[in-house]
């Protein structure tokens, strides 16, 4: 039990973490909060990992009723969410060294008004975007939701959440120390990794996907043979 728990967590945090891409996104928050100091800067670093954590665990424990109000099977949800984690990031392995992001995403934060902008525009949908919220829909439905199971997914999803919130208090936090150390070189090296990451994410949850939806068919042809 305790070996299945740790693999959902980390199989859980991996698939997050590539396609929020908290390396990458660090730079753009650098970029988009140079006026203030850094302690300035962790606090609202903080708060952004705080919004984060509360998005996820709205989306964990919420996204899966609202597919079954309007009658998303949880098959179509991991087959179309894992293609488009996949295909996202096979876009990112194939583009430019310097990814071009539209000035108008995220405007520029300063001292007097870093706080209002905390929620949106930085935590969504620069941290937490659509595509985030659509891996955790299909993540979570990969997890049993027995009555007897309920604690154990609680603890999954809760766990999955606070990780992730932390490492982008983390990373956010250290931006300008890993701007000025890891380099340019460095910080293309990172973002493939985390592309290659998100695609193999991606294609596991397709595999599951297809897996539960032809299972029961070859079940109920053996069944009739």
């Amino acid at each position: 039990m305790i070996h299945s728990l740790i693999s959902e967590i980390l199989f859980g945090v991996t698939g997050l973490l590539s396609i929020i891409n908290p390396f990458g996104i660090a730079f753009v928050f650098l970029d988009r909060t140079e006026s203030l100091s850094p302690d300035e800067r962790a606090v609202l670093a903080k708060r952004i990992a705080i919004n984060a954590f509360c998005v996820l665990l709205v989306v964990f424990f919420a996204g899966t009723p609202i597919l079954h109000f309007f009658g998303i099977s949880m098959e179509a949800l991991r087959i179309g969410g894992g293609l488009v984690v996949a295909v996202s990031g096979w876009q990112m392995l194939n583009a430019p060294d310097t990814p071009q992001r539209p000035a108008s995403d995220v405007r520029p934060v300063d001292a007097d008004n870093a706080m209002s902008r905390a929620f949106f525009p930085l935590t969504i949908p620069l941290t937490t975007g659509p595509g985030t919220m659509a891996t955790a829909i299909a993540l979570n439905a990969n997890r049993a939701h027995k009555l007897t199971d309920f604690m154990l997914s609680m603890v999954t999803t809760i766990s999955i959440a606070l990780i992730v919130a932390l490492v982008i208090y983390f990373i956010y936090s250290r931006a300008a120390t890993f701007a000025r150390y890891l380099g340019a070189e460095g910080t293309k090296v990172a973002l493939r990794v985390s592309a290659f990451l998100l695609m193999c994410v991606g294609v596991q949850i397709i595999l599951t996907g297809l897996s539960e939806f032809i299972t029961p068919l070859v079940s109920g042809a053996q069944a009739l043979n």
